[in-house]
Order: structure tokens, then sequence, then C-alpha cells
């Protein structure tokens, strides 16, 4: 066993061998060698890798030194020090046909978007500086007067989630007083954050008026007290109630709002400047339509529907908004440049409705054609039975998607779904296997199939979808 042990390459030597090697053995000739990974961090990887060969020769897993030599074990080492050298936080391709993945990041940005991201952080800028006037300006001016004319608001402000923004309201304008909710609406969000414990938090006491599935106008006249500060509407974006059911509308919270002298306060969880209604996903209001209704305050998520970055935005009421970024917490919860920068480029969009439709990949996505998806379902098809073979059994099959992050809940999206079987092990442990390829490439079980929806991936990424499931298929064996 100790000639084993002496067998085993010096870590110099392994170093110099693997700074030759490229970082992505599956990219064009001349990309970027292992030598770019520190050679510090290089150093730990290879120790790693020679600890498991350690531990493979107190099990018997070798009989002769030669297996042990720097030539044997280099194939192994560098997908080892590959593995390792990885970002944690990176790419993955989405073929699940859930539009808006909250664990995949949600929405995607619009190049626009990405690009005023890109100039936002590589230069200097007017993040705090009004260029007419030479001295300190407000971050929040970059986004509040398109934000008003999209909207159709007096005034906004944007903070970093939805959940902050409600927070945010709540403690300007209710707090150590009562706000009444609908049973009905007492939502829980992801993450297992609530709305009455968002309301705790933000000094708020929550008044719970009505049943779960039904909420009359009397049920909040009668709650009102000298105690009362706001009536808050919270839209019940991620679930439905369906049967015996009945919940006070905006317009009638607006009037009675206005008779008894207390705001309104809507929260629309995913908001959407987009109108679906055409689209068969039901009556889900617009922010338009909901501002038009006359709350004094509305909030909402950047990175869902929108199709923006991640982001809570006010809108509403002059007044209110003034009162509302005044509050010391609006520091604390303020957005940096790079969101600032993507939201306006995509505010910005939504000047022109079909453009924001057309450039806005959540847009696009969502309202993808049946049949441009069937299209492209053959595409993928085909592009993988011509480069993996044997491999796998490809085939089509109808399907829906989803749009995802809370949104549009049980409304399915028909689609076609890219099926591959395997010709080795199951499809199980090749879902499991794509999780560890490079990008990771996520999809959906249906059956004895792995299936891709090609909603959520662009023609572009289909190369990487074959690249992947080659570095997957070859080792199927379970």
């Amino acid at each position: 066993m100790s000639q084993l042990y002496r067998a085993l390459p010096s870590v110099d030597r392994a170093l110099d061998a693997l700074a030759n090697l490229p970082l992505n053995p599956s990219a064009d000739k001349g990309g970027e060698s292992l030598a770019l990974v520190p050679r510090a961090i290089l150093r730990d990887h290879v120790n790693g890798f020679l600890d498991v060969c350690r531990e493979e020769i107190r099990g018997g897993v070798y009989e002769s030194p030669e297996q042990l030599s720097l030539e044997a074990l280099l194939p192994r080492m560098a997908a080892y020090v590959r593995a390792k050298s990885r970002p944690h936080f990176r790419r993955v391709l989405n073929g699940t046909g859930v539009v808006v993945h909250t664990n995949l990041g949600r929405s995607l940005l619009a190049d626009t978007a990405v690009e005023a991201v890109c100039e936002a952080c590589a230069h200097y800028s007017n993040l705090e500086f009004d260029l007419e006037t030479g001295e300190r300006g407000s971050r929040y001016s970059h986004v509040e007067r398109i934000l008003c004319q999209v909207t159709g608001a007096e005034a906004g402000l944007v903070v970093n989630n939805n959940a902050a923004a409600v927070m945010l309201v709540l403690d300007t304008l209710c707090k150590g007083r009562e706000v009444i909710v609908s049973r009905g609406q007492l939502v829980e969000i992801g993450g297992s954050f609530r709305i009455p414990e968002v309301m705790e938090k933000s000094g708020a006491r929550l008044r719970e008026v009505g049943a779960t599935n039904r909420t009359h106008l009397r049920d909040y006249e009668n709650a009102i007290t000298e105690e009362t500060a706001a009536l808050l509407r919270v839209h019940t974006s991620n679930y439905r109630i369906v049967g015996f059911h009945k919940e006070v509308t905006l317009e009638e919270m607006v009037a009675l709002g206005k008779q008894r002298g207390l705001p309104v306060l809507e929260d629309l969880g995913s908001g959407s400047f987009h109108d679906f209604t055409g689209m068969g996903m039901g009556d889900e209001p617009t922010v338009q339509q909901v501002v038009a209704a006359g709350p004094d305050v509305v909030t909402f998520s950047g990175d869902k529907v929108l199709g923006g970055p991640q982001a809570g935005i006010i809108v509403g009421r002059k007044a209110c908004i003034d009162r509302i970024k005044k509050n010391p917490m609006n520091r604390a919860l303020r957005i940096d440049k790079m969101t600032l920068a993507a939201l306006e480029a995509t505010l910005r969009l939504y000047a022109d409705p079909e453009k924001a439709r057309r450039e806005i990949p959540t847009l696009a996505m969502i309202t993808a054609k049946a049949d441009e998806l069937k299209a492209r379902a053959r595409k993928l098809a085909a592009k993988v039975r011509r480069e993996l073979g044997d491999l796998c059994a490809v085939a089509l099959q109808e399907g829906a998607s989803r749009v995802g992050g809370g949104s549009f809940p049980e409304r399915d999206l028909p689609t076609t779904l890219v099926r591959i079987a395997p010709a080795k092990g199951t499809a199980t442990g090749l879902k499991q296997r794509l999780l560890d390829t490079n990008p990771p490439l996520v999809g959906r079980l249906e059956g004895d199939a792995f299936c891709l929806d090609p909603r959520t991936l662009t023609d572009a990424e289909f190369a990487l979808v074959c690249d992947a499931l080659r570095q997957a298929l070859p080792d199927s064996g379970n």
C-alpha cells in the first residue's frame, strides 16, 4: 500500500498539468483555461482530489501504482477541479415551463434592462445627483415619473420587495392602530411569510372581519372605530376560493373609505401592466385598473408578471406617498443603482404595449402561442435526436405551462413538451444528474420520461440543452 501512496503525483506537478486544460471542455477551442482559477484555490481542490484518492487506496480500489500516475488520474482530477471551481450562484437552464419560477430567479430581464444594469455597474452615474442643479438629488426621481405615466398614479416609490413595500406603508400610515382586513385575504406568500406577521412587524394591529369564504361591506362598516387607521385589501393572486364565496369590491371599499375618512390600501402582490384577459386567464386586474378605482396606496412586485427586477413598487395619492418617503425605514429598504437601472428600462418598454409584449421575456413567454411552441418543440426534439442518437428516445406530447410566482393560480397555458426517455437507467436518475451538468438543466418528470417545455427555453439555449443531456446520459445506470 505504501507504493500506491508514493505513486500519487505531487501537487505542483498536478497544478502545472491542469493549467494547460480548458476550464470548460465543451467550449470552443481557444476558450479560458483552468489557469484562470487562482492557484491557491486550485491547490485546495487538487489536495481535495488527492485525499479522495487516498481514501480509495485504503478501500482497495487500485491494484498497481500505474493507476495512480498523473496521466491516469488527470481526466478525473480535471473533472473534479472543474466541478469545485464553478461559482455557487450560476446560470441554470429552465425547461420546467414555469415562467416566473421563484426558485430559478423569477423574471428574466429584457435586453435593454440588462444593458442598463451593465452601464450602471461599469460607470459612475447620477444616482443621487441632480444634473439640473448640480446638487444632491433623489434616487427615486429616476422612476417616479414614468411609474406615474404608466399606472396613472399621482406619485410613486420603490423599495426592495413587495413585503417591504407593505410593511413600510403600514408602518407609516397605521402604526399603533388597527387595520381592517378580510379573513379570506390573510394570505401566505413564499417562504412562509404571512400578511398577519408582516402587519405585526409594522406595528399595526390586525382587525379581521368576515368569514374565510364570505365577507360583506357591512363587516367593514361594523368594525370601524376610532382606532381604525385604514382598510386593507389583499389581492389573492396566489390562490383561488371557488363556490360559495363573496368579497367586497375595491370600488365599494374606496367609497366606504371616503365616507368614513379612512385610507384604502391595496396589496396586489403580483402586479401586471399587461391585460391577459384575451388569453382566457380570468379577470386578473391590471395595476392601471386598480389605480383607476381610487385606492390611496397600491403595492406590487416588480419581478413577477411585470417582468422587471426584484422590487416592491408603491404608487398612489401624493399625500400618502410623500409621508411614506419620509419614513426612516425607507433607507433600510431602498433599492440600489442596478435595480433602478433595470426597472427604469423595463418601465420604458411599457410606453409601447406591443413592444413590451415582444421584448420583455416574461410577457413573451406567457403570451407565446400554442402553434409557435409546437414548432419550437419539434425543432428541439430534432436537435436532440440528431446529436444524441441512441442515448435516448425522443417524442412530443401535449402539456401545460404555468405562469408561476404566485400569479394566475390554476391557469394552465397549453404547450408541447419534448419527452426524453434515456436508453439506460431511469428518467428520475437523468433528472438528478442534469443538476450537476454545466450549466445545470432543470425539467420535470411526466410518467416515465424527463420532459422539457420550450416555453421557458430560448432557441439559443437548445445547443446548451443538448450539451447538458450529453453530459448526463452516457453515465445512465440507475
